[in-house]
């Protein structure tokens, strides 16, 4: 299998297997709409943005917000033609793994939330809590359609590329189950800091539990009045990412489950971990930056949760990526350290 897919990647890009090219030409044009519409809003225009809207309050920040994310979208281009070209396989591992992880962390959460409001609305769910209120609309529903729908397909369509890409250059890393990992593979570094991971989650992931559940403690006023089902959907998968980020981290660390295929503890680690990470750093930012109605400033309980899961995937990066680097070097037949 790997020996007829090896031209793929490797002949100039002439021999890409129709399949990958079809994959790549739908990451990069679901990627127009939102980067068309961002840079409408850098112009001046407010399409979409409804009179009243608070994006409306501080025209400064955001045009900033909107050129970081034009070049945040731009890059799942790049990252569509570096995993489909001839010098993509020549990028560092560690330059290519970062900004796919930033991007599966901040994809993530969207394609599973969004799919699971529209299902829970579709049975009664009140949509509160995606477009600022019914006093102050943030944007027109329209938009999260559209925007929402493309990050959808692009995270399918550059998922995939990743996934074809990956299995050929590191497959051999994550192949067998867990049972069968060398001994040095983990060591009492990477068990400690699992370990730290799991205890630094209970804080976030009680906060999340209790604000699933529908409880306010933590939360500021502007939260607690404009809280609806999406909310709640989005607040239970905060919950799940947590969960499955320490116990991805916690099997690789510990090797339990003996019979688990390697691949899904560390498929557990790297989306979970990046998830809660990158949503938690995005999060902190936004909150850091915010102005306006005091009632909607975040609370000391809100920043804590953010930076503890920022803390938490980061720990937990840091297990997958030694444990990465270790098989590597013991493929390699390197000393691992």
């Amino acid at each position: 299998m790997s020996q007829t897919l090896a031209p793929a990647v490797t002949d100039g890009g002439r021999s890409l297997p129709r399949s990958r090219r079809l994959l790549r030409a739908v990451a990069v044009v679901a990627c127009l709409p939102y980067l068309a519409l961002k840079t409408v809003w850098v112009a001046g225009g407010q399409i979409g943005i409804p009179a009243g809207s608070p994006l409306l309050d501080h025209p400064t920040g955001m045009a900033v917000a909107n050129v970081l994310t034009i070049l945040m979208d731009g890059a799942v281009i790049v990252l569509a033609l570096l995993l489909t070209r001839p010098w993509g396989r020549a990028v560092p591992a560690w330059l290519l793994a970062v900004p796919m992880w930033v991007a599966t962390g901040l994809l993530a959460p969207i394609m599973a939330g969004y799919p699971l409001q529209l299902l829970v609305r579709a049975f009664g769910g009140g949509a509160a809590g995606t477009s600022g209120g019914d006093g102050e609309p943030f944007l027109h529903e329209w938009v999260f359609a559209v925007v929402y729908t493309g990050f959808i397909v692009q995270g399918l369509a550059l998922g995939a590329l990743f996934v074809l890409y990956a299995r050929e250059r590191w497959g051999r890393l994550w192949r067998g189950p867990v049972g069968d990992l060398p001994a040095g593979v983990t060591g009492r570094s990477q068990r400690a800091v699992a370990v730290a991971a799991a205890a630094f989650a209970l804080f976030p992931l009680t906060l999340r539990t209790v604000w699933a559940c529908g409880g306010t403690t933590g939360l500021n006023e502007g939260v607690v009045a404009d809280r609806g089902s999406d909310f709640h959907v989005l607040e239970s998968l905060y919950v799940v990412y947590l969960l499955a980020a320490v116990a991805g981290a916690l099997v690789l660390a510990f090797r339990r489950l003996p019979a688990l295929p390697v691949r899904v503890p560390l498929a557990l680690a790297g989306i979970g971990s990046g998830a809660v990470a990158c949503w938690g750093g995005w999060m902190t930012a936004a909150a850091l930056l915010s102005g306006g109605d005091p009632a909607d400033h975040p609370t000391a309980l809100m920043l804590l949760t953010y930076a503890g899961q920022m803390i938490v995937g980061l720990l937990v990066a840091t297990v997958g990526a030694r444990f990465l680097a270790a098989r590597s070097a013991g493929a390699a037949g390197r000393p691992v350290t």
